[in-house]
């Protein structure tokens, strides 16, 4: 007696399913990377809420998203770069804790001087200056942190967005039903992705949000 055999039944589907879950997770990986975080949170406050930033001259605002973003994007980057050039890390991609130190402590600098500058300035409104004194909070906890586990950075990220979308939502400047919702699920998104395409497990990535949801809230309370 012969037998058909039939070609879909030894497909490798566990692997399939698996290819197509993790090129959408390292898609979001990329796109929400930690580095564009306070790109993205800053463009929002300055072109999206309606009251923080009106009446200013468009050229100002040009200028302010220039100055977060080189900080936040441009010198970070160019730092990892550098030290992946000259071997002191192992990988762009700092996966192991090792490599992550320099960069924190280089991201912390950054972070503190384009703080210290929005401060200095009264044209800004508290909120943005808080929002990146709690950038700089989460980076400098998230070394100390670094020293006993290798947290998530994409977590810390999306837990910075989460809390300062919070710390505006209490300040009743605008109705953040549909931005905090649209975060919300965006921050479970990438969190989810990282568990899929990263090896942090679920305690470090919780840890991740936590740091960058408390830094936050205790940045907004100090501003």
């Amino acid at each position: 007696m012969t037998t058909t055999s039939n070609p879909t039944a030894t497909m490798p589907l566990p692997a399939a399913q698996s290819l197509y879950l993790r090129m959408p997770a390292q898609l979001l990986s990329y796109v929400f990377h930690p580095l564009f975080i306070p790109l993205y949170t800053a463009l929002f406050i300055v072109y999206i809420h309606p009251g923080y930033f009106t009446g200013i001259p468009a050229l100002y605002k040009t200028r302010t998203i220039l100055s977060i973003g080189v900080n936040t994007v441009v010198f970070p980057l160019i730092t990892v770069l550098l030290l992946k050039g000259l071997g002191f890390i192992q990988s762009i991609f700092l996966r192991t804790q090792k490599d992550r130190i320099i960069p924190y402590i280089a991201s912390g600098i950054f972070y503190f001087w384009i703080y210290f500058v929005l401060r200095g300035q009264s044209t800004y409104p508290p909120v943005l200056v808080g929002f990146m004194l709690g950038v700089f909070l989460a980076a400098s906890v998230s070394l100390i942190i670094n020293i006993y586990q290798k947290l998530s950075m994409h977590a810390a990220g999306m837990g910075g967005i989460t809390g300062v979308f919070i710390v505006i939502m209490q300040s009743n400047t605008m109705l953040m039903t549909w931005p905090l919702a649209l975060v919300f699920i965006i921050a479970g998104m990438v969190c989810t992705a990282r568990m899929l395409v990263s090896d942090h497990t679920p305690k470090q990535i919780y840890l991740g949000f936590f740091t960058g949801l408390v830094t936050q809230f205790v940045a907004a309370a100090t501003v």
